[in-house]
């Protein structure tokens, strides 16, 4: 009788807890999302300003734009032509070639005439060995990096160390940036001198059209991975990182799209080159030395300038891509505990580096095991169908409402897919992401988290690159 009395008491505690847990899950994006929309809606009154002169208007600072390349031979081309046509003052665009087994140095040799440059420049982080610098004979502004292979992280150091101007911005190789995103992205730096860092919007390239290496026509992808990420997408960055960001908490800069303080990311040591997150690393790295050091900084989120980027289109490239996000975000969190409630950890320390350590790194672990014990548990009798639908609805329901605030959040301030049908087609997306590629998506997240744990080696492996919704790149 005794032991039957502990079990169900355990049985009992085991309920509340995974109650409770996944109710302080979905609450705290729910407060995430409530700060998105005061801070769009501060945004949208300063559109209203937006037509008329700025006082800054050409006095932007220049901005050294960095785009490692890794087997980009399909994109390469329009993407650097995209940044070509960038509304900004004074900028310059560094491509690193790390040691790419396709033919991504002859696209950009044939595309854009290069020559070799012999260049003197200070080595302040190191790298692999670079066998060549190149410039374009057409752009004066374009230079290319030829060197060994030695990751992302060492590409970006690589470009760093070359980078004539105090700001750099990394971007993707397989990214499309809009016309003015560099100069929306930047803003935060005219405003603020404390500002150390900035990073925009990232949106899925799948289904629209580019031209020349420029946007043309915003569309939606037909194949349905890339359209369960549009809708991530939107709830990630949307409401995400720029409820984070109102409150200078912000732990991540998505590689594909952010500009940093030249100066300040030499001196927290550049990129680590041991780790596959290095954007978010880099990001949560500056957070503990500036916040050690007592000095006054911020690290911003930019809703509206936007990159657009080619989403993966099959399980294995996606799933692979997840596992690795996984790990780097262990990776990020395990190697800046020196943050985690330390004294002058602010809201960095003591809530977003907290938040991100219980329900996004130890999520899967706990998003699953919830899952498994309340199926178990109603399946045994153990609890009653209507405790099991509670359950569903805080786990599946409010999983619903979050996607879909992000797509309301979207419409309301943006309204880039303009089309009722697309609308429509979002809406189906974001309830059926919630049966079966949420829960698909833990899994992928705990085999991150078990090869971290293991230690076991990571690569970043082979990003398949379509390039389908390019046309028109070689004109």
């Amino acid at each position: 009788m005794m032991e039957a009395n502990w079990g169900g008491l355990l049985i009992e505690a085991t309920t509340w807890f995974v109650f409770c847990y996944f109710i302080a899950l979905n609450g705290g994006y729910l407060m995430l999302n409530a700060l998105a929309l005061r801070a769009l809606r501060i945004k949208g009154q300063e559109l209203f300003m937006a037509e008329l002169p700025r006082a800054w208007s050409g006095l932007e600072p220049p901005v050294s734009i960095l785009v490692p390349a890794y087997n980009e031979e399909a994109t390469i081309a329009a993407s650097v032509r995209s940044m070509l046509q960038l509304s900004y003052a004074e900028f310059e665009i560094i491509v690193v070639n790390d040691g790419s087994k396709d033919d991504t140095l002859g696209v950009l040799q044939r595309e854009f005439a290069l020559l070799p440059f012999p260049e003197a420049y200070r080595r302040q982080i190191p790298t692999a060995e670079v066998r060549q610098v190149y410039r374009s004979t057409r752009y004066p502004n374009v230079r290319v990096i030829d060197k060994l292979n030695g990751g992302k992280a060492d590409s970006l150091n690589a470009a760093i160390n070359v980078a004539r101007y105090p700001l750099v911005c990394g971007v993707d190789a397989d990214s499309i940036l809009q016309r003015d995103s560099l100069a929306k992205v930047t803003e935060p730096f005219l405003r603020d001198p404390s500002v150390v860092a900035a990073g925009g919007t990232v949106r899925v390239a799948n289904g629209c059209t580019v031209s020349g290496g420029f946007l043309t026509s915003v569309g939606l992808p037909k194949n349905i991975w890339a359209l369960f990420q549009v809708v991530e997408y939107l709830r990630a960055f949307l409401f995400g990182r720029l409820g984070w960001s109102g409150m200078n908490g912000m732990l991540i800069i998505s590689g594909a799209f952010g500009v940093f303080r030249k100066d300040t990311v030499v001196e927290v040591g550049g990129y680590r080159r041991d780790t596959i997150g290095e954007d978010m690393e880099l990001v949560v790295r500056m957070h503990r030395v500036l916040r050690a050091r007592r000095q006054p900084y911020r690290i911003e989120f930019v809703p509206d300038p936007v990159c657009w980027t080619e989403a993966p289109e099959d399980y294995r490239t996606l799933k692979n891509q997840r596992v690795r996000w996984q790990r780097g975000l262990a990776e990020s969190l395990n190697a800046n505990w020196g943050l985690v409630f330390s004294r002058n950890g602010g809201v960095p320390g003591w809530v977003a580096f907290p938040f991100m350590l219980l329900f996004e790194w130890l999520g899967p672990v706990m998003e699953l095991g919830g899952y498994a014990f309340m199926l178990w548990a109603y399946f045994a009798g153990a609890i009653s169908w209507e405790a099991f639908g509670a359950f569903l609805f805080v786990a599946i329901g409010l999983g619903i409402l979050l996607s879909s605030s992000g797509l309301l959040l979207e419409e309301m301030s943006f309204h880039i897919y303009p089309r009722g049908k697309q609308l429509l087609m979002l809406g189906v997306v974001v309830v059926l992401e919630n049966f079966g590629y949420r829960q698909l998506n833990s899994v992928w997240r705990l085999t991150g988290l078990y090869r971290w744990a293991m230690q076991k080696e990571a690569t970043w492996g082979a990003m398949r690159r379509k390039g389908t919704w390019q046309s028109g790149a070689g004109q």
